[in-house]
């Protein structure tokens, strides 16, 4: 159902606005997005290499996913009004733990690493989201969409560099590129004017949102966050031991995901233009059920590549939809960096729970129905809506 202009909105004031000359700008964000874009993706493309260098089952594998996810889960959950210092807060962690990680001599030191590095990625992307979502407040799913695409294209970035880099360069020396390029940007900020004083003022007027609302996107973006970084996480894996392929094109093979994911979310801006968010939601929800499924029985190199893209199109829309339905009830910043939190949750839980299931069963294509069945989930709590969307704008 579309959201109706005309009736009040339940639930004021909105989200602070940061002052007149907003910082960071729309460039800045976009930029920064990139960059979170390829962090979010980091372990993906190089599971196969640690695999060898620290000689790790799967099970230990998914530790570092956890690792990770963790982090970014805290970062979102402590998000508070101050956005701007917030996100500078998110850049430097983001920086120390990637360059701790870059140094890491053993799975022991890399999951603290991740951990932090997790954190300050989390962080950067709550921040950005909320503060996005605040400010475009004409199509908000459309604009988010486009702001998200840009983090697609960040992630697509990860393993299209990994395959090109690792073969010249160590992972060490990369790793701490990747971490100074979080600095620089930090560093940019710095001097962004943060109008801390009248943003914590309208911070205190902002009622809660409602237990049940916060519970149920909560639960969504969870089994999002889940699913996405389980197919993100081991598809170079997955393509690598059933594709029968090598490592450089089983990497191409998530390349082909987050391919798909840049082309779904330049459409979902323009689809939700012309249709209803809620539908679109449900729309890519049932094809992505159905399209993980055939991954799960898919045996052949060229059909794995040709479920990633389309499953990357079917994926994309539903996390910033999902987020512009929430925002459209103007939560506090803390509410809204909550729930946004739990996809890092979902993230560090699911792709850990797929790597145990995969080590126990001995089958990464059994483990693919823990996916299915969080997406399935997804399914039948959108089927039930709240009832209160159409009181908001």
């Amino acid at each position: 159902m579309k959201v109706d202009d005309s009736v009040p909105q339940p639930f004021s004031p909105a989200l602070p606005r940061l002052n007149s000359d907003p910082a960071p700008s729309l460039l800045g964000m976009h930029a920064t997005f990139v960059l979170c874009g390829l962090g979010t993706m980091l372990l993906g493309p190089i599971l196969p290499v640690l695999a060898v260098q620290w000689q790790l089952q799967d099970s230990q594998l998914g530790l570092l996913l956890m690792a990770q996810f963790v982090g970014a889960t805290i970062g979102g959950m402590t998000i508070s009004p101050r956005l701007e210092r917030d996100l500078k807060i998110g850049l430097a962690t983001a920086f120390a733990g990637l360059f701790a990680f870059a140094n890491a001599p053993s799975l022991l030191w890399a999951c603290p690493a991740l951990l932090v590095g997790g954190f300050g990625v989390g962080r950067t992307i709550t921040a950005i989201n909320i503060i996005a979502g605040d400010r475009f407040t004409t199509n908000r799913g459309s604009a988010l969409s486009r702001l998200n695409s840009t983090w697609s294209f960040g992630a697509l970035l990860s393993p299209l560099l990994a395959a090109w880099l690792l073969p010249h360069f160590a992972l060490r020396n990369l790793l701490m590129v990747f971490a100074g390029c979080f600095l620089l940007c930090g560093l940019q900020l710095l001097s962004s004017h943060d109008d801390v004083s009248a943003m914590s003022a309208k911070a205190a007027a902002e009622p809660p949102l409602p237990g049940r609302l916060f519970v149920s996107f909560g639960a969504l973006i969870f089994l999002y966050g889940g699913i996405e970084t389980c197919l993100s996480g081991w598809l170079t894996t997955y393509a690598l031991r059933y594709g029968k392929t090598s490592l450089v094109l089983s990497e191409y093979t998530l390349v082909l995901l987050l391919g798909g994911f840049v082309v779904g979310r330049a459409l979902a801006s323009w689809l939700l233009l012309k249709m209803a968010d809620t539908t679109l939601q449900r729309i890519a929800i049932i094809l992505s059920v159905v399209l993980i499924g055939a991954l799960a029985l898919a045996h052949q190199a060229v059909l794995i590549a040709v479920i990633a893209v389309l499953l990357g199109i079917t994926l994309a829309p539903i996390f910033p939809v999902t987020f512009a339905i929430l925002m459209s009830y103007r939560p506090p910043a803390r509410a809204a960096g909550t729930v946004l939190a739990a996809s890092g949750l979902g993230a560090a839980g699911l792709s850990w729970l797929m790597g145990v299931i995969s080590t126990g069963t001995n089958s990464l294509q059994l483990a693919l129905a823990l996916p299915v069945a969080a997406a399935f989930a997804m399914l039948l709590m959108t089927a039930f809506p709240s009832g209160t969307r159409s009181k908001t704008t």
